[in-house]
């Protein structure tokens, strides 16, 4: 937990022995909690910064490309040992606070931009009979995309119903409940297209 570059050095020294890959170039801060790190691949240049948590609890795990930035207290778990997943790819930015999920898998394009606080779940309880506990009625879940050069605002919340598509902008405070397709520009509760890129 201590902040010097020696310290860093050493954090990255230690778990290159325990990652299933790791490349060059790599810096991990202080207070980064690290669960299954056996099933974990970072590549070139991936940045991890103070407090994140990375948990991957099947051997599917977690993939992070090459010049990735996790911000301060980046969240990514796996969720279920033997479906859950999240695959980040290259040039990917994370902002501060963001909460991901990768239930039944999570992935995330090349050149995607993601803002603070950033929530993404690919579950959703079931809840329709009332006289049973909703804990016990199970719930929804699927893969969630999103593309290439996406740019998502902050505090957004995408569901498991939602892709976004490559080329879309989501506006900040956005809840993303179906998919939104390629360069479009989606704002609201529930997000809704308002217009195209480039029109």
């Amino acid at each position: 937990n201590m902040n010097s570059p020696l310290a860093e050095r050493m954090r990255v020294e230690y778990y290159r022995n325990l990652f299933r890959e790791m490349g060059d170039d790599v810096k991990i801060g202080c207070g980064v909690k690290i669960v299954h790190p056996q099933n974990i691949s970072l590549g070139n240049k991936v940045t991890i910064h103070d407090n994140c948590v990375l948990i991957a609890n099947s051997s599917k795990g977690i993939s992070i490309g090459n010049e990735v930035t996790l911000k301060h207290g980046v969240y990514l778990d796996t969720e279920v040992p033997d479906t859950g997943y999240i695959e980040i790819g290259n040039s990917v930015y994370i902002g501060t606070g963001c909460c991901l999920h990768g239930h039944v898998g999570l992935e995330i394009g090349d050149f995607t931009l993601m803002a603070q606080n950033i929530t993404i779940t690919p579950f959703s309880h079931k809840f329709a009979n009332r006289d049973d506990l909703i804990w016990h009625q199970g719930g929804h879940s699927r893969k969630v995309s999103i593309g290439r050069d996406c740019y998502i605002g902050m505090s957004c919340s995408i569901l498991y119903s939602a892709d976004i598509m490559d080329g879309s902008v989501i506006g900040s405070g956005s809840v993303v409940v179906k998919t939104i397709p390629p360069y479009s520009v989606a704002v609201g509760v529930p997000a809704r297209v308002i217009k195209k890129r480039g029109d």
